[in-house]
């Protein structure tokens, strides 16, 4: 059983760091693969309209080289990705979505003997399937907006506004808030995107967003970072373009949410039972909307959380006492102490056949 650690376990958290910078200082030249690339539709909006300053992929980078690693950032879209992640030690993705996030890369890694930051297959595929992360939620007994699969055809309108979600990514790429009958064929058409994928049609509750971190400790410890409130002024909902805050307009608030201690308390419980029930492992952040009358529901789990400078996952640690390069040498540090993948298949061998396979592909 997981030991989670408070807020309030300044103590824990302290050493904690104290041990994971002596750690980081033994292991300068540390060959680290930063897996960054235009793969999918949230990456790619990513990779296209948000400054370099303002990117995980840049703020990781930094804390890389304030620890004295081995670094390059590694392009999945580029020939050779494969053959050139065999060379590192570890590997810390930034993707998010498809093919990133959703167990796929996880899956070559570990064939390839590379150790990850972050969860394994069955966990990230779990939680980037925003409608088989509902079904294990309602398993685990978490609360969750009421919700339902439009699969095609006509849709049904309940006369009340409604969340129209893609089954896969994040930063609310591809989301719409609607009101509205007549705009429901449109929200659906654009989640569903050119493959007709399921979409989720999920309640829609008014109230104040709010965000949990977590992050895997040495000795395997989890700290559970503050609730944070977030709050969109520009906009009806957190939408892909607020997250994004190109113009750095301020168009979003984040701060220490205010919790009665019910509250509180059930927002930590459901922390702590996602854990455990996916399987996470390093780091995540889970979700949640806080409705006007104080109940706390549960949205989606991201178990590769936005690693910017200003992301809440990384204001979040701050509020413990963490900085971001000390959140960075947690992941690493967790990837490397985790028992390695063995299981008795072949090592990979690339070879002019493997390089013209991918290319006639």
């Amino acid at each position: 059983m997981t030991l989670f650690l408070s807020p309030d376990s300044q103590l824990a958290v302290q050493k904690a760091a104290e041990e994971l910078r002596e750690w980081g200082s033994s292991r300068q030249g540390l060959g680290v693969a930063l897996i960054y690339g235009p793969v999918s539709a949230e990456d790619r909006l990513y990779h296209s309209k948000c400054p370099v300053e303002q990117r995980s992929v840049t703020a990781l980078g930094e804390a890389l080289d304030e620890i004295g690693a081995r670094w390059t950032v590694l392009d999945p879209t580029e020939p050779g990705f494969i053959a050139d992640l065999a060379a590192y030690d570890v590997a810390l993705s930034n993707l998010h979505g498809p093919y990133g996030e959703d167990g796929r890369l996880q899956g070559l890694l570990d064939y390839l003997r590379v150790p990850y930051c972050g969860s394994g297959v069955a966990a990230s595929a779990v939680a980037a399937d925003k409608i088989l992360c509902k079904r294990v939620m309602l398993t685990l007994g978490v609360p969750t907006p009421g919700w339902r699969v439009w699969s095609g055809g006509p849709a049904n309108w309940n006369g009340r506004p409604v969340m129209v979600k893609p089954p896969f990514g994040g930063s609310s790429v591809g989301m719409s808030l609607v009101r509205e009958a007549a705009d429901l064929p449109r929200a659906l058409a654009n989640a569903a995107g050119e493959e007709g994928a399921d979409v989720l049609i999920e309640d829609y509750m008014s109230g104040t967003p709010l965000t949990v971190g977590l992050l895997e400790l040495p000795g395997g410890p989890v700290v559970v970072f503050p609730p944070l409130a977030t709050e969109a002024t520009e906009a009806e909902f957190y939408d892909a373009d607020t997250k994004l805050d190109v113009e750095s307009k301020g168009a979003v608030t984040v701060q220490a949410a205010e919790l009665t201690p019910d509250a509180l308390s059930r927002v930590t419980r459901d922390a702590h039972i996602l854990w455990d029930g996916l399987g996470l492992r390093g780091s995540a952040r889970i979700d949640f909307i806080l409705t006007e009358d104080g109940e706390p529901y549960v949205l989606e789990v991201n178990s590769t959380p936005g690693m910017s400078r200003d992301s809440n996952f990384v204001v979040g640690a701050a509020m413990v006492g963490l900085t971001h390069t000390d959140v960075v040498l947690a992941m690493l540090h967790e990837a490397l102490a985790r028992p390695p993948y063995d299981v008795p298949l072949p090592a990979p061998v690339f070879s002019g056949p493997t390089a013209t396979r991918e290319a006639a592909a």
